[in-house]
């Protein structure tokens, strides 16, 4: 479903009182210069322009409409606006599925849209701020452009807040998403990529849509071009049904969502002044080639915090090499000391040559993104004239090296909108803030090399329909059985209702042995006291059975792996969003001490797995900490592979799996899977 001629009206008609007044006067303050047909009952004219009784009085089928009117009469326009053709509307009146009584009037709003589009309910709208389309029934602080980024967000609030931002980002399209009752976040994309004047889209979203038809569009998105960066807030609700395991504590819906963006190629940033800075500079660069950053500054402080800032954050400020570093030299004082970050000190102050001469060097060494830091006075009580040497020289440094540039003001307040709106235009990024650049940085490095993996040929399945039924759990004995059946190895063991065939279970197996509850009921069976380790000898096991079996039926006995490296859990869950997800991190004690833990959407590749284990803080331990035997990292990929086969085959009634430890042995030992935790869907 195309929303063009919604997005991109050469016609509007606008229903309602005050708000509806309110659009017509936004439109001609943006000077649209197509058709504004007011509709209303009784008025004769709403701002000048002819009012027309209804919406069969008007002169054609409206491109765009604002229905600003209560929520039962919104349902009748819209009817009366699809019977006539027309192409869209926004529906600005609440009261719809978003409160207890209104889920039968949002049915009855979809059903008579029919096949015309509509934003909302419960959404301010849009605003066209290339052609000065709006329909918009609020103040707004953007202005007309050419060419520029995209912002949808679910909060109509929030929009209007990032269009007053005075830092020289320019608006092509601000977009209310509202409560998406038919068009969705994928659908607005699908179109807006179509525009060739869209450099960037940002996001504000609460949640998420269809995950399928997202997937789908974002394919579309990367091969128009255009890199999309988001802030997400919220966490989408577990199902109350699902058990609180380890993986529940460690990785909840946040962690699906964050891994979600990622596989999407979507920067996630944890705030607004971070999504206004990300989209400067990919709407002047677009998404960098890599992480590594040169910094400029004529402060040595400057230069400290742009280096401390960095820690933490995935860019980095390599050395200068020596061929480098003496081309540089070559263009500084004497008492200058080399590096990067470089302090440049202020010899060369006021002086356009020098500093040309500076930046031109610094630029041509080929990072994937050159910072000037550079604040500028208050206009208000100093004079801005001593700073002219510098943007004119980093002005024509950008012309000579065509390097990926950016101007940072180390506070936000210390880069006048006058001057970022003219870097812009001279194709340098104008960013607020150290900490909000590097993470901008970040963000444009991180869609960069992204749009360098190819999508998984296998989408995303989704979430199944059958995390709204009861779950039930399956004893240890059986969750190890069925993954084992998968290719995940267990120790070696057996079930036992009596003492008599726990002695001849020993006798088959090597000591030390482990004995434990064998009941669906007991999850932790070390907070429960349930299990007993380091069984010597066949008096011990005999004790502990019986202490045991008074409380428990069925126990199991197994052999005791005693060579492991390190431990791991693996943990899957399907979120009801999103779909299934696989978590890995530190297991056994250090399980959820650590917050040592990565996530992946299922399907995922290979080296998806191979990147989330070399990213944990326990990863030396399976490379050899200090000299000591390393894993046997090959055995668990292969084991996460087959962990992963497992919950796509089982995935239509699987709601959690948690393996708790996973030891990793030495090298050529392999791994195996100590505790199991299985929880599947309660059949109807």
């Amino acid at each position: 479903m195309s929303l063009k001629r919604l997005l991109q009206p050469g016609s509007i008609a606008v229903f309602g009182g005050h708000e509806a007044r309110e659009v017509v006067r936004q439109c001609r303050r943006m000077e649209f210069d197509g058709d504004i047909w007011p509709v209303h009952p009784t008025a004769a004219e709403v701002e000048g322009y002819r009012c027309f009784k209804s919406v069969e009085a008007l002169p054609d089928s409206p491109d765009a409409s604002f229905i600003g009117v209560n929520r039962h009469i919104t349902v009748d326009i819209v009817r009366s606006l699809s019977q006539r053709g027309a192409g869209g509307a926004v529906c600005y009146a609440s009261g719809f599925k978003e409160v207890s009584d209104g889920q039968s009037l949002n049915d009855a709003l979809i059903q008579s849209a029919g096949g015309m589009s509509i934003l909302g309910p419960n959404c301010y709208g849009v605003i066209n701020y290339l052609d000065g389309a709006l329909l918009w029934p609020d103040q707004h602080g953007g202005r007309r452009v050419d060419r520029g980024v995209a912002l949808l967000t679910q909060s109509s609030n929030i929009g209007i807040n990032l269009t007053m931002q005075a830092r020289g980002l320019p608006l092509a399209y601000l977009i209310a998403l509202g409560n998406q009752a038919q068009t969705d976040l994928a659908t607005v994309l699908e179109t807006l990529v179509e525009d060739d004047r869209v450099s960037a889209i940002g996001l504000y979203i609460e949640g998420f849509p269809d995950v399928r038809e997202l997937e789908k569009v974002m394919r579309l998105v990367r091969e128009r071009r255009i890199p999309v960066v988001a802030v997400k807030s919220g966490v989408s609700t577990q199902g109350a049904n699902i058990t609180r395991s380890h993986t529940a504590s460690m990785a909840g819906s946040d962690e699906a969502a964050n891994a979600l963006l990622k596989r999407l190629g979507i920067a996630r940033v944890q705030d607004l002044d971070t999504l206004v800075e990300s989209l400067k500079l990919l709407h002047v660069h677009g998404p960098l080639k890599g992480n590594r950053l040169c910094s400029m500054s004529c402060s040595g402080g400057e230069a400290s915090l742009m280096a401390d800032t960095a820690i933490g954050r995935d860019v980095v400020f390599p050395e200068l090499t020596s061929e480098q570093h003496d081309s540089v030299r070559a263009t500084v004082h004497e008492l200058v000391s080399v590096s990067n970050p470089l302090d440049y000190h202020t010899f060369a102050w006021t002086k356009e040559e020098d500093l040309f001469g500076t930046y031109s060097a610094m630029l041509a060494c080929g990072f994937d993104l050159s910072m000037l830091v550079l604040d500028f006075p208050r206009e208000d009580r100093c004079n801005l004239e001593t700073w002219g040497p510098a943007v004119n020289a980093i002005s024509r440094a950008v012309d000579k090296t065509q390097a990926p540039t950016a101007v940072v003001a180390s506070l936000p307040e210390s880069l006048p909108e006058k001057i970022a709106t003219d870097l812009v235009s001279m194709g340098v990024a104008p960013l607020c803030g150290i900490r909000q650049a590097l993470d901008a940085a970040q963000a444009a490095s991180r869609i960069g090399a992204a749009w360098r993996r190819p999508f998984l040929d296998k989408g995303l399945p989704g979430p199944g329909s059958h995390l709204e039924q009861p779950a039930e759990n399956r004893d240890e004995a059986r969750a190890k059985g069925e993954i084992e059946a998968f290719g995940v190895s267990v120790p070696r063991g057996e079930c036992v209702d009596s003492l008599d065939a726990l002695e001849n279970a020993a006798n088959l197996l090597t000591y030390p042995l482990v004995l434990k509850a064998c009941d669906a009921a007991v999850l932790h069976k070390s907070e429960a006291g349930a299990v007993m380790v380091g069984i010597e000898d066949l008096d011990e096991l005999v004790a502990g059975a019986k202490t045991l079996f008074s409380r428990y039926s069925i126990l199991l006995v197994e052999e005791m792996i005693t060579d492991a490296v390190c431990e791991l859990i693996v943990g899957v869950r399907q979120d009801p969003v999103i779909g299934p997800w696989m978590m890995i991190g530190s297991g056994g004690l250090y399980a959820e001490l650590l917050g040592d833990s990565r996530v992946a959407l299922l399907p995922a590749r290979d080296s998806e797995f191979e990147e989330m284990i070399h990213s944990l803080k326990i990863y030396p331990l399976l490379n050899g900490y200090r000299g000591r035997e390393a894993g046997d990292v090959p055995t668990l990929l292969e084991t996460l592979r087959s962990v992963a086969d497992f919950v796509m085959e089982k995935r239509d009634s699987l709601v959690e799996l948690e393996i708790n430890p996973l030891l990793v042995r030495p090298q050529g030992s392999g791994v195996c899977a100590v505790d199991a935790v299985l929880q599947y869907a309660r059949a109807s």
